[in-house]
């Protein structure tokens, strides 16, 4: 196949504010220019791509070539002015660039004039992004689209049929578009969900207003999140109102019903969504008019920067050579001595499973374990904030249980149903989304799902459709090879052991996979506030932390790597 041949010059996107829907603002740092066309940068937000415009005389595949390159260029507008060039003017206005993006490898795009004013494209698919700004790998694969032009009365040929949406290479990709998190409410009005989406950078405050208040959260976590926003509310512009301020303006006569507690949860909800994308000051209008609102506190879901650590000298933070215990907690651990513990956010219970393979819930008022299940081959147990604690064994992914406080016990029926076996789970601190490593299709893939409750919180189920994110082996990675942690609130590791190394997956939900790799014989990985806190325990006890690329050695006689799911607060 054939590179394509247009130049793309580069430069710094001034992002000059267009007082729109999807107005564009900087997102960080100051102008930088000077990059020429294949340069890369570290601040990617702050490099923009300007394609060429129509070439005199282009044929009907440079025409083609042409207008797909441009697909990088959204310019200040946001509007794709470019690219429109390429089109004919009857179709010029009714092409929508916003439905999608195809990601692709730029290498492998072909041109074929099939007939005279027939071109076909063909690409290699990397992963897409929907109208809602939903990203999804893919599993390479060759596709195309065909596109129809026609010759103008000035003898130029420009495009009178193509499909909506734009191509990306995926290094462009990153450039040209940023994910930003679209932020929910969990069922309890306690904690913020992010829900990651990708927008160009020079349309983000309106395309993330727009997908907050317009638009349903993603399909898979939909079931497991609230918004504020009452029905009949709509977002219409978002207008600048200082350097790094904007003014949400919404309409609606659900405005008029709405109380001063679901306003601030509005305001909530706008002003954590926007400051992804520059934004320091929200103010949410009606008819011009601002409405007096105040953001909400919200429970976070940090946690201590010190390891959580099970060694000779006791169980507790390990802060230099010194455990700082829980009280009451810490004598339940060293008592029962298990082989995985999770600690819950008020540190006052915790899930285990014990050497004998059995997983029980421990409780600082005593040192004795509630038994909980002693099926075969239990995965690492996890808790909710409720006190639940739910268990599975590797063989039987859809055999779910939540053990609750109290002794009744839940099925969580058909969990993972397309799976032959489960490696792993770690359900996030604000208890909305469970992620697991599981076996389906001859595959290992981590997956997410949202967690259903009713309306006492206690859980009933995951929802469909589950969302895949990475696929961390084959069928010959064995379940016990691997371990699954949430490492903040918008990315999950992974731990994938093999004879001659270690393969550490950090991934973010709803956006692309990072790798790195460590010494063969780690056995386990906890979280922290975020990927510097990651960690991982060998089988000899050493306890590393990642510095830079490399894992970095920083204790030793560590017998477990426990996991937290918040702080008191």
């Amino acid at each position: 196949m054939t590179r394509a041949r247009g130049i793309l010059a580069v430069l710094l996107a001034l992002c000059a504010v267009v007082v729109t829907g999807c107005a564009g603002f900087p997102t960080s740092g100051p102008p930088e220019y000077g990059l020429e066309s294949g340069g890369t940068d570290d601040d990617s937000q702050n490099v923009a791509f300007i394609p060429n415009s129509p070439q005199p005389g282009a044929t009907p595949e440079q025409i083609v070539e042409g207008f797909v390159d441009a697909g990088s260029g959204p310019g200040v507008r946001g509007d794709w002015t470019v690219a429109r060039e390429f089109l004919a003017p009857s179709f010029r206005e009714t092409w929508k660039p916003e439905t999608g993006v195809f990601v692709d490898e730029r290498a492998e795009r072909d041109y074929v004039e099939t007939q005279e004013g027939a071109v076909d494209f063909v690409y290699d698919v990397v992963a897409s992004v929907d109208d809602k700004g939903a990203y999804e790998r893919a599993d390479i694969a060759t596709a195309s689209s065909t596109f129809r032009l026609a010759q103008q009365s000035d003898g130029e040929w420009r495009i009178t049929e193509a499909p909506d949406g734009i191509w990306l290479d995926e290094a462009q990709f990153p450039t040209v578009f940023n994910r930003y998190p679209v932020m929910y409410f969990d069922p309890t009005w306690q904690y913020l969900v992010p829900d990651v989406r990708w927008f160009a950078i020079t349309r983000a405050p309106g395309s993330i207003a727009d997908a907050l208040v317009n638009k349903p959260p993603s399909e898979w976590l939909a079931g497991s999140v609230d918004t504020a926003f009452p029905d009949g509310v709509a977002f219409v512009a978002a207008v600048p109102n200082d350097e790094d301020g904007v003014d949400v303006a919404l309409t609606g006569d659900a405005m008029l019903a709405v109380d001063s507690d679901v306003l601030d949860r509005m305001q909530t909800q706008l002003e954590v969504s926007l400051r992804a994308a520059g934004v320091t000051q929200v103010a949410m209008t009606v008819d011009s008019t601002q409405i007096d609102a105040e953001p909400v506190a919200v429970r976070s879901t940090r946690v201590p920067a010190a390891p959580l650590v099970l060694t000779e000298q006791g169980f507790g933070f390990l802060t230099g050579d010194e455990i700082d215990k829980i009280p009451g907690l810490s004598a339940a651990v060293e008592a029962n001595a298990p082989v995985s513990v999770q600690v819950g956010a008020q540190r006052d219970l915790a899930a285990a499973k014990l050497a004998s393979g059995a997983v029980v819930r421990l409780n600082s008022a005593g040192t004795d374990a509630e038994s909980l299940d002693t099926r075969v081959g239990l995965v690492d147990p996890v808790i909710d904030g409720s006190g639940a604690v739910w268990s599975v064994p590797q063989d039987q992914p859809s055999a779910l249980r939540a053990f609750l406080p109290g002794g009744d016990v839940v099925e969580i029926a058909d969990a993972w149903s397309e799976a032959t076996a489960i490696a792993g789970m770690s359900l996030s601190r604000d208890g909305t989304r469970m992620a697991a490593v599981v076996s389906a299709g001859g595959r290992t893939v981590l997956v997410v799902a949202g967690v259903l409750r009713n309306a006492d919180g206690i859980p009933v189920g995951l929802g469909t459709p589950t969302m895949q994110l990475a696929v961390v082996g084959g069928a010959v990675v064995g379940v016990t090879d691997i371990g699954v942690t949430w490492i903040d609130d918008v990315s999950i590791g992974v731990l994938a052991g093999a004879e001659s190394e270690s393969t550490v997956v950090e991934q973010v939900v709803g956006a692309p996979t990072s790798l790195s790799t460590a010494s063969a014989g780690m056995a386990s990985i906890a979280g922290g506030t975020g990927g510097s806190s990651l960690r991982l325990r060998a089988d000899d006890g050493t306890l590393y932390v990642k510095r830079g690329t490399a894992w970095q050695p920083t204790a030793t006689g560590v017998l477990v790597l426990a996991t937290q799911q918040g702080a008191p607060q």
